[in-house]
Order: C-alpha cells, then sequence, then structure tokens
C-alpha cells in the first residue's frame, strides 16, 4: 500500500469515527457498540498511521518504502507518542 492510499484509508476511518459519535448522539446506536466499533477503528488507524511512518522512515533513510510492513496492533498500540 502506498502513501496515498493509506492517507485516504486513514481519511475513511475518521469519517467513520465521526459518523459513530454521531450515530451514537442521535441514538442510533447505544455505547457499548460505538465503544467496541470505535476501538476497532482505533487499532486500525494505529496501525495505518505506523505503517505510514514506516514508509516515511525508509524513504528519508534511502530504503525501499515498500519494505514497510503492518505491525500487529498489539505492538503498534504500546508506542508512545
Amino acid at each position: 500500500m502506498d502513501q496515498e492510499h493509506i492517507l485516504a484509508r486513514i481519511k475513511t476511518m475518521v469519517d467513520d469515527e465521526r459518523r459513530l459519535r454521531d450515530a451514537l448522539a442521535a441514538g442510533q446506536i447505544d455505547s457499548t457498540t460505538e465503544h467496541a466499533q470505535l476501538g476497532q477503528l482505533e487499532r486500525e488507524l494505529d496501525q495505518c498511521w505506523d505503517l505510514l511512518r514506516q514508509r516515511r522512515a525508509k524513504t528519508e533513510f534511502g530504503e525501499n518504502p515498500d519494505e514497510a510492513h503492518v505491525r500487529p496492533s498489539s505492538q503498534v498500540e504500546g508506542y508512545l507518542d
């Protein structure tokens, strides 16, 4: 997945987050459903941001960005900003 596809995926997931929050506020879903779906989206977002950072770092240091790979959410979520 190239940088453009990763950024498009991130935008889609951010839009999905907004729709979930709006659905909760409108009473269309309950908080348990919202929480579960938001949790999944957040894990996937973390993985996308990590992949994007990997690709940018590889490019910066003259490596092939296509060698970057999606890491498990359990690994990515352990990172500190």
